[in-house]
């Protein structure tokens, strides 16, 4: 029990190293892709830390299985480094025994890691993907051009001839005002001055040295002219300010939903398919209605005009039966890329979270054939494994979605591939048990694991 406690012990250390790493190198990703829609907007620092920690939810996904993979490399590396690996083996534990409380804490793990994919997960994406639209939807400026109309304001359309970089001034300002619909209204001014209320929900147009000409739309006959020294035009704006969005205003997609509530979606899909299926074989069926009964035949025509009556009504009840049927296949291949889709996403929560196991059965024979306990010879050799493992898991995701494989084949390959090695290397690293030195491997074997010699006694 104590070889077990120490081989876990040598674990956590570069498990929590590796996991902190993955997790700086994915948000460091992140922060670098979405900077480009967080800066200038005017957020507040809980609105970005909310959004960061929405985040790393998918992080988690990502990094726990890396982390389990190199603290793997590096437990079992230091191990066989400090000859320990070699005592164990003396001290007839097989490699089989040093592996099986990694494998069952992997296997908690993985537990863990199911539940945080199908609770926490679907909710912390649903409310990242509702505060990304939120603030997408800021306009921090009014996006004025020289010589060409604006119009970000609901109702206003704003031409400016001259603007400034260093400020909000505007020279040559035309204002067509859309507000009344029965009132045509331009708004012209030599110059002016843009500002905001501080809650952004107002624009605040201060113009100067203008002529405001009125017409009535409905008669066309009256028509206002004013000039002005000064005039102010209070505009409502929408849309300039960070506005939360409640949870339940946007539909869920498939990452956003638990495998339960999926499978729940694909059942539905599939019985509406069973339906259409059923249909379309009643529609393909024969059926009465082609032929014309004796009485509905009218005495007077020829059997060249029956023999035509008849084949265009033919004609035309198949048409009818082949654009059922069109719509009917229409239905299921649309319902059956929904399947596909949902059920990639259904066997992607439990096949990412298995992988920490499959890691394990990889680390450990070749933490032992490397020989080296350190970071840079276990990130080396876990990025190799986790770039193929990615590959396979992206591709495998592809094919599903477009119909070429199954979903469950395109999840669990990869995992398929990687446990088929693992076993490899286990049972070939279990099978080697080199002769020892009790003399000179004594000295490498810790005081709870000795035997007392003869000489001792």
């Amino acid at each position: 029990m104590k070889l077990y406690f120490h081989i876990l012990r040598a674990h956590i250390g570069p498990f929590l190293f590796a996991f902190i790493m993955v997790m700086f190198i994915f948000l460091l990703q992140f922060l670098m892709r979405a900077v480009d829609q967080l800066v200038g907007k005017g957020l507040s620092a809980w609105v970005i830390g909310e959004l960061i920690m929405l985040s790393l939810s998918w992080m988690v996904v990502l990094a726990v299985p890396m982390a389990v993979l190199v603290a793997t490399l590096m437990a079992f590396g230091k191990l066989s480094s400090h000859n320990e690996i070699t005592a164990m083996k003396a001290s007839s534990m097989s490699l089989y025994r040093m592996i099986a409380p990694v494998a069952l804490t992997a296997m908690v793990i993985t537990y863990l890691l199911v539940q945080f994919n199908n609770n926490v997960l679907p909710e912390a994406n649903h409310r990242f993907k509702v505060l990304m639209i939120d603030i997408r939807r800021i306009k921090p400026t009014l996006a004025i051009q020289a010589g060409l109309f604006s119009q970000d304001i609901q109702g206003y359309s704003i031409l400016a001839r001259k603007t400034f970089e260093q400020s909000n001034d505007l020279e040559g300002v035309t204002i067509y005002d859309y507000t009344d619909p029965t009132m045509n209204v331009v708004v012209t001014a030599e110059r002016g001055k843009v500002s905001f209320t501080p809650d952004y929900r107002k624009l605040i147009m201060d113009l100067y040295n203008g002529e405001i000409h009125q017409t009535n739309i409905r008669d066309m006959q009256t028509y206002r002219r004013v000039r002005y020294s000064r005039h102010r035009i209070v505009m409502n704006a929408e849309g300039f300010d960070f506005e939360r969005s409640g949870e339940n205003a946007f539909d869920r997609g498939d990452r956003e939903l638990s495998a339960q509530n999926m499978q729940k979606m694909v059942d539905d899909w599939e019985r509406a398919n069973e339906k259409a299926r059923l249909q379309a074989m009643q529609t393909a069926a024969p059926f009465g209605g082609i032929m014309m009964s004796p009485s509905a035949i009218p005495s007077h025509l020829d059997q060249v005009s029956l023999r035509q009556r008849a084949i265009n009504l033919a004609l035309a009840q198949e048409r009818g039966i082949q654009s059922n049927i069109t719509n009917q296949m229409l239905t299921i291949e649309y319902n059956q890329r929904q399947i596909d889709q949902y059920l990639v996403e259904i066997h992607k929560k439990y096949a990412i979270p298995v992988a920490c196991l499959v890691f394990v059965f990889i680390g450990a024979p070749l933490g032992i054939i490397a020989r080296r306990g350190t970071f840079g010879v276990a990130a080396t050799l876990s990025l190799g494994f986790f770039i193929l493992y990615w590959a396979s898991l992206i591709g495998g995701e592809k094919l599903a979605d477009r119909g070429f494989i199954s979903p469950w084949f395109g999840m669990w390959m990869a995992n398929i591939v990687l446990s088929f090695l693992g076993l490899y290397l286990t049972l070939r690293m279990g099978r080697e048990t080199p002769t020892v030195d009790w003399v000179s491997m004594r000295r490498f074997v810790p005081a709870f694991m000795r035997t007392p010699s003869i000489a001792e006694t």
